[in-house]
């Protein structure tokens, strides 16, 4: 391992399970790496898999597509992690699977001798005790700046929790509906303002699905993307995680904000017009810089 500043991402990696038997590798961390690593920023994805064939399918992806492996941990009790996704419209429901592998990640095996750029999370995989505990040592151990991608999924999520998790970070990506949840309805702007300045956050990102995308700067600018027609549409799954991680190629390779929001935007249409989260072609990521 060398000391090149890279993202570290932490957190779930699992299998979406669409109706037809069709397992597709997600998770929104997981996601976000597998972007990053075919846009060239060589992150360090953190995460425990179960002793499984879909454990020793992941490692065999990540292997393939040239990710680290070496911060996934393989855990001999625990399964990997599955989501059953079942569709009313076109927007994806998710049955997320309790005590996954990944909700024992173990702080004695977490990386010491890297300098990460920034430091990724979301809030699913911190709905555990022992996760939770191992991601309070990364953030001792590295003070590094922080992106947090809130993702409230079901009940795995307590509202304190999440606002000390906004506290401690740089960086905030949410969507409306979260936005609302955590800080209450009203006028989008002023909601995006009271949660930038409650936080001291330098970046607030709210998606807001076929509408685009607004942000809200550490100048306290608004930066609002639409996205063009969509072509080609299949479903809506990790589009958002797509967005995220070129956002941060952005942040990581100083882009300007309006360009990084709306390649972000270009790529997360891109997305939802194949199955999954994950292109396993990485002539898919060849219109971004």
């Amino acid at each position: 391992m060398t000391n090149k500043r890279l993202p570290i991402i932490f957190g779930e990696v699992l299998f979406d399970c669409f109706p037809g038997n069709e397992n597709v590798l997600g998770g929104a961390p997981f996601n976000v790496a597998w972007h990053l690593q075919a846009l060239g920023d060589s992150p360090y994805f953190i995460s425990r898999i179960g002793n499984d064939a879909l454990g020793n399918s992941i490692k065999g992806a990540m292997s393939d597509w040239g990710l680290r492996t070496g911060g996934l941990q393989t855990d001999l009790r625990y399964s990997t992690g599955r989501v059953e996704v079942k569709f009313i419209g076109q927007e994806p429901h998710y049955s997320i699977m309790s005590n996954s592998a990944y909700d024992y990640i173990e702080a004695e095996a977490l990386p010491d001798n890297i300098t990460p750029a920034m430091i990724y999370h979301g809030t699913l995989a911190l709905r555990s005790l022992a996760s939770k505990q191992s991601f309070n040592k990364l953030l001792e151990t590295y003070r590094a700046p922080v992106f947090l991608d809130v993702n409230l999924r079901q009940t795995w999520w307590d509202k304190s929790e999440v606002l000390q998790w906004l506290s401690r970070a740089t960086w905030a990506k949410l969507n409306k509906d979260e936005l609302s949840i955590l800080h209450g309805q009203g006028d989008l702007k002023a909601t995006m303002m009271a949660c930038k300045q409650r936080h001291e956050l330098d970046l607030v990102l709210v998606t807001l699905g076929e509408e685009g995308a607004i942000a809200l700067t550490n100048t306290d600018e608004f930066v609002s993307v639409v996205p063009e027609p969509q072509m080609k549409f299949v479903d809506t799954v990790g589009a958002g995680d797509a967005f995220t991680a070129v956002l941060m190629h952005g942040l990581l390779n100083d882009w300007s904000l309006v360009f990084a929001m709306e390649t972000a935007q270009k790529f997360a249409s891109a997305i939802v017009g194949q199955r999954g989260a994950t292109p396993q072609d990485k002539k898919f990521y060849a219109f971004i810089e």
